[in-house]
């Protein structure tokens, strides 16, 4: 039988309530799934490439088989929003490439708080239990290409 995957949840928390919910649709999707899981938090999503990065440079890449990107950026009154989602975003699928994680992107990228919270609500679109699912998926893929 296969050891229980690892897995990193990096959270934005711009939005504390939002993040909170994405985070324990992640949490039951891992804990259902029998893996184990460590949760670190940043300021907000255009800190979570660094915070994987940064992880991996500190050689994370023992402890940990995946990732699941978790936050949320609500459309201003400025071009800030299309920049914090692009790079977030590129930066993160930079590292996916680079390094051959397994992360699964949960970042919701809004138009208002009631359409974040739709999706991001365990009894709604329960995104964060559909990045938790997309990293487990991606794990099992790379598991099994390091089997061939």
């Amino acid at each position: 039988m296969a050891r229980p995957p690892r897995l990193m949840i990096v959270e934005a928390r711009y939005y504390e309530d939002i993040a909170e919910e994405l985070c324990l649709g992640a949490i039951a999707e891992l804990e259902r799934s029998g893996a184990r899981w460590e949760r670190i938090a940043v300021s907000g999503a255009f800190e979570l490439p660094g915070a994987v990065a940064l992880a991996l440079k500190a050689g994370a890449r023992r402890a940990f088989e995946g990732y699941v990107a978790l936050g949320c950026v609500i459309r201003g009154e400025t071009s800030h929003y299309d920049l914090v989602c692009t790079e977030c975003a590129r930066g993160l699928q930079s590292l996916v490439l680079e390094h051959g994680l397994a992360l699964g992107f949960g970042v919701l990228t809004c138009e208002n708080r009631e359409q974040a919270w739709s999706r991001a609500s365990r009894t709604g679109g329960d995104k964060g239990g559909e990045a938790a699912r997309a990293a487990l998926a991606m794990l099992a893929l790379k598991r099994s290409f390091a089997r061939r």
